[in-house]
């Protein structure tokens, strides 16, 4: 689920299907390395748009948006 909206914001932002593959690859990645055994979706979003905004700002915003409207 993870993947699949941070590949579909990067689709929205006119990433081609390889460049939006790596960046959802390795934004979770780097969430799934913070990750204890507690934790809740409001900080795995909070991690995903903070890894975001240092790849690409647009995604981040497009990603945080979907999110708001789902």
């Amino acid at each position: 689920k993870l993947y699949a909206s941070i590949y579909a914001a990067a689709l929205v932002a006119s990433y081609n299907e390889k460049k939006a593959e790596k960046l959802a690859s390795d934004v979770c990645n780097k969430v799934k390395k913070h990750i204890g055994k507690t934790i809740n979706s409001e900080s795995i979003r909070k991690m995903v748009i903070f890894e975001l905004r240092r790849e690409d700002k647009h995604v981040a915003l497009l990603y945080e948006t979907h999110l708001d409207i789902s």
